[in-house]
């Protein structure tokens, strides 16, 4: 039996429960891929230049015998990788850049193997059409909001715990927001690959109809941004405001932050030099060279409520979408303070 040819919706339904293939070469795949996709290149980089040199210098008929001599070399490893893959599973989805010679190549080889190949119309082209989509759709966002040091991200996953939706921001862009955000985390994703993970997560929440908290951001996170129109319709939303002491958040900043290696702070506070100022920048560096981290994080969380503030300010009808939520110190039962005050509205 052929391979059968599924839309976006129909293939992205069955990856839930089956293997994908993304055929592309390993530099596309590792790029940005369809999130959970394994890497099952038909060509490697070079050759993939090689048979595209082909194409367009020469004819398809030629490129095609080109790709075959790389292809025909290595069929029984890759149905031998699709086994170690797929385990009793005899089910696979396959993909390549537009849906063409590339995943109907693979497709041919599994289902002349014995599994049932299904391939995407469009190929991953098709599928970045439809993660863009999914940035202007409308959600039911609540924002979690806070100043630095209010522990917004123990809460998020902790409303998790109580089966509520949630969007985790800086865990899919592996940065925490701040100019010490990236000490200590993965290498963060490509923005492509970061617009994937998140569109993914945002039709998996939105399945339930619940409302979805996702944390108060900047646009910018580390080296990726929030999609422009995601981000606008964010800042409309309803903002639950974890008002928390400034001594307490900064103890727990200290906490978290205060066994990161020196040298990173250091080099983290001279990056926010230029709005930190000078003679703050100094004396920030300083009391971290004489192990007085407190001090130093005492100036640094002083100019991250600074700013938030601003931030605050700057934000369209926010005395009807501001709920603070008096919090006495930075913990994880926060969570019940909020939904508390959820249920009120």
């Amino acid at each position: 039996m052929a391979a059968q040819k599924l839309n976006i919706e129909e293939f992205l339904s069955l990856a839930n429960e089956h293997p994908v293939f993304d055929v592309r070469s390993p530099g596309e795949y590792n790029h940005a891929h369809i999130p959970d996709a394994h890497s099952f290149p038909l060509f490697t980089d070079e050759e993939r230049k090689v048979v595209g040199t082909t194409y367009k210098q020469q004819s398809r008929e030629q490129a095609i015998k080109t790709g075959l001599d790389y292809f025909g070399v290595r069929m029984r490893k890759m149905v031998e990788e699709a086994d170690r893959i797929c385990g009793a599973d005899k089910t696979v989805l396959v993909h390549c850049w537009r849906g063409g010679m590339r995943s109907a190549g693979v497709a041919w080889l599994l289902d002349l193997y014995g599994y049932k190949v299904y391939t995407l119309n469009g190929g991953y082209k098709q599928f970045r059409k439809w993660v863009l989509e999914q940035f202007v759709q409308e959600y039911q966002f609540h924002i979690l909001s806070g100043y630095t040091g209010s522990g917004k991200t123990h809460v998020l996953h902790a409303l998790k715990k109580n089966d509520e939706q949630i969007i985790d921001l800086e865990g899919l862009a592996h940065h925490k927001g701040s100019a010490f955000g990236n000490i200590g985390m993965p290498l963060q994703p490509s923005q492509e690959m970061f617009e994937n993970k998140l569109a993914v997560e945002l039709v998996k929440a939105s399945k339930t109809h619940l409302p979805i908290w996702i944390e108060d951001e900047s646009q910018r996170i580390g080296d990726v941004n929030v999609p422009i129109d995601l981000w606008k319709q964010m800042r409309k939303k309803p903002l639950f405001f974890l008002d928390i002491p400034f001594e307490e958040r900064l103890r727990h900043i200290v906490e978290e932050y205060g066994k990161l290696p020196k040298e990173k702070l250091v080099n983290a506070v001279i990056r926010i030099k230029k709005r930190l100022g000078g003679l703050e920048t100094k004396e920030a560096i300083n009391a971290l060279v004489e192990d007085k981290t407190e001090d130093s994080f005492r100036i640094l969380l002083s100019y991250y409520d600074k700013w938030y503030l601003k931030g605050l300010h700057n934000r369209a009808g926010l005395e009807t979408l501001l709920y603070k939520i008096p919090c006495k110190t930075v913990t994880e039962l926060n969570t019940n303070l909020l939904l508390q005050q959820h249920q009120k509205q």
